[in-house]
């Protein structure tokens, strides 16, 4: 029953589209195996490959074509539903619970593309928010909460703007005490591409800047792994679109954000290979490759539509980014961590924070035009301490601290 209490009315929508696509997919790979042990024998197949031809074609397309009209069946009735489960559970407006927004980020984060390609109630728009609600202008006026100093925070993979508080601690809530920010937290559906998401959280800046309640003396950002490559793609993109608020933007902290990738993505890409090397495991690549798009620009860092456009994001291939450097006339600071307990050639090299190596958190790297020109001064290095304890690091909040300080008068 506590677990029932957590979901909405909407998210049997999304869990019913989900089933039904599940059943399609194993059917494909059902019919792609069939037709892989035939492709030995020497028949032939259907007309694309994978698929079967005469009387077992047509079982595999009448599944096909029962799982559609099963799916529409099942949309339209828990549509009709909704506005009654909904008032049964106390309305769309209720407080979201933490466990359902985390399970609800993870899914996002591993296949949110395809969610948002099939307007599947469980994608997650992009909200700025607050204390887990969508943010409220109006009310924050009234309140006379809002302060000239603006911080955006922009959570990572597969994590959403309630995870910010770790361990007791929350980066913005720290700064807001210390330094009098008033923290605006990004939430977003980190499975579509980072350049997506960084063309669409330019707009979202440009509107909130422009309708904050009080002037803005300053507005910096805050982000964390995957968020720091969306915040790059947002500066790119809003300079571009000729948006105001680039030259507002002061500072951007950077928390091991993979400026040139993940190694785990790119191991993940090789069980791409493996898979697909033989005709009876071929069919079942298509497992591999339930990676969303955000997670595939990890491989190597993607910031640019460029970088994806036109090409087989599973296919593996060299680094061919279009190196984009770091915004000029901003702050621009990066906070890494490593498990080692000191630095060294191979620490640097080989170990990172478990997720992210440390070179590419500090935009090292061997191809001078591709690194990033963080001053030494701008650059903290958490020893001992892993990918998700940068959000609740002691020493790290101390850095924060001092990088975002206002400077000394005279």
């Amino acid at each position: 029953m506590a677990a029932a209490r957590q979901l909405r009315a909407s998210d049997l929508r999304g869990a019913a589209r989900l089933a039904t696509q599940a059943t399609a997919g194993v059917a494909r790979i059902a019919e792609g195996v069939h037709q892989s042990v035939l492709g030995t024998l020497g028949l032939p197949g259907g007309a694309e490959a994978g698929r079967a031809r005469g009387l077992t074609g047509m079982v595999y397309q009448g599944v096909q074509g029962v799982t559609r009209l099963v799916d529409a069946g099942l949309q339209a009735a828990l549509l009709r539903l909704e506005p009654f489960l909904e008032r049964a559970a106390g309305g769309a407006d209720a407080a979201p619970p933490f466990e359902r927004e985390a399970v609800l980020s993870a899914l996002n984060g591993v296949m949110g593309d395809r969610l948002a390609a099939d307007a599947n109630p469980l994608a997650v728009p992009m909200e700025l928010r607050q204390q887990g609600r969508p943010l409220d202008l109006a009310a924050l006026r009234a309140s006379g909460a809002a302060t000239g100093k603006v911080l955006l925070l922009v959570h990572g993979l597969c994590m959403n703007d309630l995870q910010w508080q770790r361990a007791g601690h929350d980066h913005g809530a720290h700064l807001a005490r210390a330094l009098g920010y008033t923290p605006v937290y990004l939430r977003y559906n980190t499975g579509r591409h980072t350049s997506e998401n960084g063309r669409l959280l330019a707009g979202h800046i440009e509107a909130l800047l422009r309708d904050w309640p009080v002037p803005v003396q300053e507005f910096s950002m805050l982000a964390h792994s995957m968020g720091g490559l969306v915040a790059r793609a947002a500066c790119h993109y809003g300079a571009e679109a000729g948006q105001r608020w680039p030259a507002q933007l002061r500072r951007i902290v950077f928390l091991g954000t993979p400026h040139h990738g993940a190694p785990l993505e790119r191991a993940g890409n090789w069980v791409d290979v493996l898979l697909g090397s033989t005709p009876y495991s071929r069919p079942f690549a298509r497992l591999g490759q339930l990676r969303s798009a955000g997670i595939t620009d990890l491989r190597h860092g993607h910031v640019l539509d460029a970088d994806w456009q036109g090409r087989d994001r599973f296919r593996r291939s060299p680094d061919a980014r279009t190196p984009v450097p770091l915004p000029s006339g901003v702050e621009c600071f990066a906070v890494a961590a490593t498990l080692a307990a000191r630095r060294s050639p191979v620490a640097e090299r080989l170990v990172g924070d478990g997720l992210v190596p440390l070179r590419s958190a500090l935009g090292v790297h061997d191809d001078a035009v591709r690194g990033l020109a963080f001053a030494p001064s701008r650059q903290y290095v958490a020893h001992r301490t892993g990918h998700l304890e940068l959000l609740c690091d002691p020493g790290v909040a101390r850095q924060l601290a001092a990088w975002l300080a206002p400077p000394p008068a005279g």
